[in-house]
């Protein structure tokens, strides 16, 4: 068997090619962030070129905008394209109702508004993403805040019965700043019972943004294993 990085990068390659197989011509695209979502616009642009397709991407960070570009995908915007056809972005956890766990990249607000803004979302993803329930492992729930409100928003997740902490960068000084120039607080709060119910309540914050909790959006996941690709719809 490969060493265990080897397969996560090419189960997550595998499933990114699975999802892609979903655009069709003068398709809009939202174009997720992250590294499991770089496999999916490289593999995009290699389409574009192969097929000649005439494809918009909109992308949900900087990072998805640089690589668009570098892929040779044409991006957009929601002002000029206000539907949709078709989203593919990766996730932090999974769970079997296809409810996720998103934003340890940091760009989970524009996530979710590609997400409600797309007829159809494909998540793409390595097994090791998939949990019974969100939460487990003890992983925390990614919320973008307004700095203005860090100290409030941090009371008022211990009341809810979380640890929040705030998100501090990696080769600078101090917290990480999103693309709308906000901080991000990990929240967590244990295995998650009722997630659209924890969603309500933080979204309900004074200055909380947005949540990490992603609940009904997904339609399919594509779960690369070291022997298949996995794919999973959202029971309606």
């Amino acid at each position: 068997m490969k060493p265990r990085q080897d397969w996560i990068e090419d189960a997550k390659r595998k499933a990114a090619l699975e999802a892609v197989k979903h655009v069709k011509n003068g398709f809009v695209i939202g174009l997720g962030s992250g590294s499991t979502a770089a496999y999916a616009i490289e593999a995009l642009g290699e389409r574009i070129k192969r097929e000649r397709l005439s494809i918009l991407g909109i992308p949900t960070s900087y990072q998805a905008f640089l690589l668009a570009v570098k892929h040779g995908i044409t991006v957009t915007t929601l002002e000029e394209q206000s539907e949709i056809n078709l989203a593919i972005d990766g996730a932090d956890q999974i769970d079997a109702k296809l409810n996720l766990i998103k934003g340890m990249g940091g760009a989970l607000a524009r996530e979710k508004i590609v997400a409600t803004a797309s007829k159809h979302n494909i998540i793409i993803a390595d097994e090791s993403k998939k949990v019974r329930v969100l939460g487990e492992n003890g992983h925390p729930v990614p919320v973008e805040v307004l700095p203005f409100a860090l100290s409030i928003v941090k009371h008022n997740i211990e009341a809810l019965g979380g640890t929040p902490v705030l998100r501090e960068a990696k080769g600078k000084v101090g917290p990480v700043i999103t693309d709308n120039g906000n901080a991000v607080i990990d929240a967590s709060f244990g295995i998650i019972g009722n997630v659209a119910k924890l969603e309500r309540k933080l979204k309900m914050i004074p200055g909380v943004l947005e949540t990490g909790l992603f609940v009904s959006l997904a339609h399919i996941a594509y779960i690369g294993t070291p022997a298949k690709v996995e794919k999973i719809k959202r029971r309606t």
